[in-house]
């Protein structure tokens, strides 16, 4: 027993009538496909449903699972307080998923819950499955999505199936989310071209149930597309790995600026060929190897200095550099600024404006230290971790103080705001900053400077950017 089906489900309120009042009309495909979903998962006879859902309790750093016996919700928040869910926990399910989590080194849990009622990512889809089936006789899980890395989210799908083999259940996965909101320009949320283009792929990948293609959404075009269930869909595919499955795409509509689609998925069988994690991570691994052995002077010793100080605790010495660096790195002074990603997001960034160490050499070793384990923004850099990190290093120029944000350039020039003893600085050509107002603001903010704090100064700079 474990995982039997699966659905992809939206979740816009207006598809209630008790919401929209004959504008859920407008929408008939999607109604009409959710209610197919909701008779193929009836068929499915689930013993829990586990909801995996973008608008549960949310921390950037942290997988919520909903702690308790049950929880209730409503949508009085939207108009129709008389449409209500309630519902008991299956605890012990959880429990087991938040055990496999922690072996699994993920950060999950039952930790945190600031407000025990369900949300409507969830109440939603129980309340369409609620016409075909006694939501009240099925126990569920409610999960939450994270800022975490896209496979951290399929490690986690993969842990329910774990969990749920572990206690003999047999398993509904409900991936509740939207596509992009921003679909069309008359929509509540505009249009970027990304919107559309994001349901094209998604609807595509989804409808071939080619979940490996899922890791292939670079971050910096979710954010761009807002998207909102891409997570929710990869957490469904972990809880799915290794499994034949049988899909159907039932709908996509955009009719309101935002997307919305329909699959459903059952599990034939057992199929080795799609343990989509275990060939993404070595293929992985075996890129940045290359990369790494043929690679720039300045991240490979980057590289050294933060691998020694996450498996023994040491800096690296002077001896340990990589033979034949630059002349430039051991006899130059400058600021650096050394980025760590992993899975297309952030994952440490520390730098110096200034030089504080002999040369840029022993800057680079000691930034790459510090973005590794002191970026008060993250949890220390683990060990299993090390062989995904992209690694970039800025070498920063000299700073000139400026008259005017006009002169400015935010693909060339960083910039640095600075009133009184605060400073914050921001590096030049970064994903999702595309204007000089976005730049200043950042860079203030980083500084806690806030816009009326008097004799507001800026400098800029440009870096010379090593990265893989």
């Amino acid at each position: 027993m474990a995982v039997k089906a699966a659905i992809m489900v939206p979740h816009p309120p207006i598809i209630m009538p008790e919401v929209g009042h004959g504008e859920e009309k407008k929408i008939r495909a999607t109604t009409d496909a959710y209610m197919e979903a909701a008779r193929f998962a009836a068929q499915a006879d689930p013993d829990v449903i586990v909801v995996a859902s973008p608008h549960s309790i949310l921390y950037s750093d942290y997988f919520h699972i909903s702690p308790g016996r049950r929880a209730a919700g409503d949508m009085r928040r939207f108009g129709a307080g008389d449409v209500r869910i309630s519902v008991d926990y299956d605890e012990a399910l959880a429990k087991e998923i938040a055990i496999c989590a922690e072996r699994e080194g993920l950060p999950a849990g039952t930790l945190g819950e600031r407000d025990k009622s369900l949300d409507h990512g969830t109440i939603i889809p129980l309340y369409f499955l609620d016409k075909v089936m006694d939501i009240g006789r099925i126990p569920v899980v409610r999960m939450s999505l994270s800022g975490e890395s896209l496979a951290d989210h399929y490690r986690l799908g993969m842990c329910v199936k774990e969990a749920s083999d572990r206690l003999g259940r047999n398993v509904l996965f409900v991936a509740s989310g939207d596509l992009s909101h921003k679909c069309r320009a008359e929509g509540p949320y505009g249009f970027a071209p990304e919107g559309p283009e994001y349901d094209r792929r998604i609807m595509d990948v989804m409808g071939r149930g080619a979940f490996d293609e899922l890791f292939s959404f670079d971050e910096s075009f979710l954010d761009k597309a807002a998207e909102c269930g891409h997570r929710s869909f990869v957490i469904m595919a972990g809880a799915l790995d290794g499994k034949k499955v049988e899909v159907k795409k039932l709908s996509h509509e955009d009719t309101f600026g935002v997307g919305y689609g329909v699959c459903t998925y059952s599990v034939l069988g057992e199929d080795e060929s799609r343990e989509f994690l275990l060939r993404y991570e070595k293929e992985k691994r075996e890129r940045m190897k290359e990369i790494y052995e043929a690679g720039d002077e300045y991240i490979c010793l980057a590289r050294a200095s933060l691998e020694k100080y996450v498996k023994t605790g040491k800096m690296l010495e002077r001896s340990e550099y990589p033979e034949n660096l630059p002349r430039e790195m051991l006899e130059r002074q400058a600021g650096t600024f050394v980025s760590l990603h992993k899975d297309g997001r952030l994952r440490g960034c520390i730098g110096t404006i200034g030089p504080t160490r002999d040369c840029i050499a022993d800057e680079i070793v000691g930034n790459a230290v510090s973005a590794a384990v002191r970026d008060p923004r993250f949890f220390p850099v683990q060990i299993p971790e090390l062989p995904y990190l992209e690694i970039s290093v800025d070498v920063l120029g000299d700073t000139e103080p400026i008259d005017s944000p006009e002169e400015l350039d935010v693909k060339r020039y960083g910039v640095i705001v600075s009133s009184g003893m605060k400073r914050g600085l921001l590096l030049p050509n970064l994903d999702g900053v595309d204007t000089i107002e976005e730049q200043v603001r950042i860079a203030r903010e980083k500084g806690g400077i806030r816009e009326n704090d008097p004799h507001i100064r800026l400098e800029r700079f440009e870096v010379i950017r090593h990265e893989v």
